[in-house]
């Protein structure tokens, strides 16, 4: 009996030592610690969320906790950090949110209804140029009553309000940590997010360690991440193919995507995963230029830009034309530019600019962001450049800066013409007309046009029901049309490219399009 019993607790022994070996109990994880490096070329211009309304996101999705967000399916808002939120009229006027019990900040500070008061209060006094405080017009004041019950007093109708508060721009922040009228500049965060930030080396390097008291929607598949930023994806790509990360996030060139889906032999051990994406690109004209500011010229150059040339040369099936500032897969898309300016068109462009008195090359300089978009956009630009020399009614100077750089100088209204990316806030056409026209266009030179700011966004935001929107955001895309003030280029697809043995890529990415880093894990293997 002995003896048998013996070979029983053996094999059992056995069995889980073997278990333990393969680092296997479960099939996203394991008792050893996951840890996972991801690599990306989209590194934050800032680490303070009331300075926020750029790639900075990415980092800040996984670091704080909004009031809602958007979980991994979702494209409307669910609770986060709030354990319930609702309008409390018919008219979308007052949003009322009740917060999760015991929360409390990386730093021992509670998360109560005063902090979020303060996080959401201080991005409008502080004002960042550039910043998210313009998501923030239609907010009139905060109310709290007690701990755990904020609610959002609106000074008009804002169906959009609550896929505002779920953007990283409105993260909760420590109040003792985060000075009320300026941005914290020490390099550090304290968050109540999926993750504390261990250490940060700007441009380098992001330590995150699951933050063991999180009370929120994100199912952590690892219990730490390193990104490591990348100048250029070359390198990017380098490291992932000599095992030194596992997954990449954002800059991969359309010929990097396209060799590491086929080149079977050289890429063995690797995966691409793609996503639909609603990022657009397009061009942006600055009315304090000349040039620039002359419809003429800006309408010439609608006629000579060959969208297909541009996506076929330089993104190789990665991307497609977009002839709207909304991208297909929103309510609301249409091909407006394409009705109106149709084919590229060298002997229109001429006309236009013959009509206008305009009979010699018209000489600009256009600019764009080096490490934020990706290594494509230098070759992106180049093939503008020739495109508009090609028709010989433009002469083109080119200049790259870091995205840092190029956002002070725009923001500044420095540059006549100059390359913007635009990642979605949320999924809804508002979102890509409304934060390019106003005072607080995030373009950095205001675009004031009465009809889109004070009638037909106006008009959609009291409409809860955002499929029922697109007459308006058609009406205000025939406007955008007939400025051009705004030229749409392209819209993209998403690639995550990572090893065979890392799972959830497929998850990664929400509706936003910000790396949910905690849907990424290390297969078990035997």
């Amino acid at each position: 009996m002995f003896y048998r019993a013996s070979l029983q607790v053996a094999a059992a022994l056995a069995s889980l030592s073997l278990l333990a070996g393969c680092g296997l109990l479960s099939d996203s994880g394991s008792e050893a610690e996951q840890k996972i490096t991801v690599g990306t070329t989209s590194s934050p211009s800032t680490l303070d969320p009331a300075a926020a309304w750029d790639s900075s996101w990415e980092l800040m999705r996984n670091v704080y906790q909004t009031l809602v967000s958007f979980p991994t399916g979702s494209t409307s808002p669910e609770p986060d950090a709030a354990d319930s939120c609702e309008f409390t009229d018919a008219t979308s006027m007052a949003y009322r949110c009740t917060l999760k019990k015991n929360l409390k900040f990386s730093n021992g500070e509670k998360l109560d209804a005063e902090a979020v008061k303060y996080s959401i209060e201080r991005i409008v006094d502080i004002h960042f140029k550039g910043g998210p405080a313009g998501m923030l017009g239609s907010l009139d004041r905060i109310e709290t009553k007690g701990d755990d019950t904020v609610i959002f007093h609106l000074n008009q109708s804002d169906a959009t309000f609550p896929f505002i508060l779920a953007t990283p721009a409105m993260s909760l922040v420590a109040p003792g940590d985060y000075p009320k009228d300026k941005i914290r500049e020490d390099g550090k965060v304290t968050g109540s997010g999926p993750y504390l930030l261990e250490s940060y080396e700007e441009g380098r390097t992001a330590e995150l360690k699951k933050y063991a008291d999180y009370k929120g929607f994100a199912d952590r598949k690892n219990d730490a991440v390193t990104i490591r930023y990348f100048g250029k994806s070359a390198d990017m790509v380098d490291a992932l193919k000599a095992d030194e990360i596992d997954a990449t996030y954002r800059g991969l060139t359309a010929e990097e995507v396209v060799s590491l889906e086929d080149d079977k032999a050289d890429n063995a051990g690797l995966q691409i995963v793609e996503s639909t994406g609603a990022d657009i690109r397009f061009l942006v004209f600055n009315p304090k230029d000349p040039a620039a500011a002359n419809p003429a010229v800006r309408k010439a150059i609608a006629h000579v830009v060959d969208r297909d040339a541009l996506v076929a040369k330089v993104y190789r099936g990665t991307a497609e034309p977009l002839y709207s500032m909304i991208p297909k897969g929103i309510a609301g898309h249409t091909t407006s530019f394409f009705d109106t300016f149709g084919d590229p068109d060298v002997k229109k462009a001429e006309r236009v600019l013959t009509e206008a008195g305009i009979t010699e090359p018209v000489k600009m300089k256009f600019w764009y962001a080096t490490d934020r978009y990706g290594s494509s956009t230098e070759t992106e630009f180049e093939e503008i450049k020739r495109q508009l020399e090609a028709s010989g009614l433009f002469e083109i100077t080119l200049q790259g800066e870091p995205w840092k750089i190029l956002q002070e100088g725009f923001t500044k209204g420095e540059y006549p013409v100059f390359g913007r990316g635009w990642f979605p806030d949320f999924p809804d056409p508002d979102n890509f007309v409304a934060p390019f026209v106003g005072k607080e266009s995030v373009t950095g030179t205001p675009y004031l046009n009465k009809e889109i700011t004070q009638q037909l966004i106006p008009a959609s935001r009291q409409e809860s029901d955002r499929g029922a929107v697109s007459k308006q955001f058609e009406r205000a895309q025939e406007i955008l049309v007939d400025d051009v003030r705004l030229l749409p280029l392209w819209q993209g697809k998403l690639y995550v490219a990572a090893g065979e043995d890392i799972g959830g890529g497929e998850r990664a990415l929400d509706p936003q399009t910000v790396m949910q880093l905690w849907e990424l894990y290390r297969k078990a293997s035997w």
